[in-house]
């Protein structure tokens, strides 16, 4: 069975948390919720993904809403946002790319815990994907709106492609600290990408004749 290093897994839980506390305290604030409102939409777009993650390999309570160091971070940059709104939102750009880190590591560091908890490798990839847009689905959802994940260039694609290569790397024995840095920073370029140059998912051709 696979082992992660415990800090590896902290540091990758970590970056993606933070990214994606900022981009659910953003959405909080343009519905204008009150302070409890951004916490809960910045906690649950950085811990959603994993609680489910969590929950679907069978470690309870999860980590997200045991662990301290997760739940500050979620806290500190939901505060963050509530606090200075205005500039975190004159750095759209730099959210952006925080968050296209947080969806790489979040599909990476799940596939990994999963297959470090026995899953199987199709699984793996799933699970992989669910902790990377999870709680951004989360946060939609209670923000009132379609998800983004839905809608926007592509988002799961990404994840999932990054989940396969690790779970691959794993199957072929060559899992290392390099190797996984290497597919974490491959989603990342794969999303930047997608943002970039405007690539989305396939839509269908002609949708005038739906009622």
């Amino acid at each position: 069975m696979l082992t992660l290093d415990a800090n590896l897994q902290l540091a990758l839980d970590l970056v993606g948390i933070f990214a994606f506390a900022l981009t659910g305290g953003l959405v909080a604030v343009k519905k204008r919720l009150d302070l409890f409102g951004v916490l809960v939409l910045a906690s649950a777009a950085a811990l959603g993904g994993g609680v489910l993650r969590d929950l679907l390999i069978g470690v309870t309570p999860p980590v997200g809403i045991s662990d301290w160091r997760l739940l500050g971070a979620a806290v500190v940059a939901g505060l963050t946002t509530f606090l200075f709104h205005p500039g975190v939102a004159r750095i759209s750009k730099v959210v952006l790319v925080l968050d296209a880190a947080g969806l790489a590591t979040f599909a990476i560091g799940g596939s990994l815990k999963a297959l470090g908890a026995g899953v199987d490798p199709l699984a793996a990839v799933v699970i992989g994907g669910i902790t990377a847009v999870g709680g951004g689905m989360l946060r939609d959802v209670l923000a009132g709106q379609v998800p983004e994940v839905l809608r926007r260039e592509m988002y799961a694609l990404p994840a999932l492609f990054g989940s396969a290569l690790i779970v691959a790397a794993h199957h072929y024995d060559v899992i290392s600290t390099a190797a996984i840095w290497a597919c974490v920073g491959l989603v990342f370029i794969i999303r930047i990408a997608a943002v970039i140059l405007d690539v989305h998912a396939p839509k269908p051709l002609r949708t005038g004749d739906l009622t």
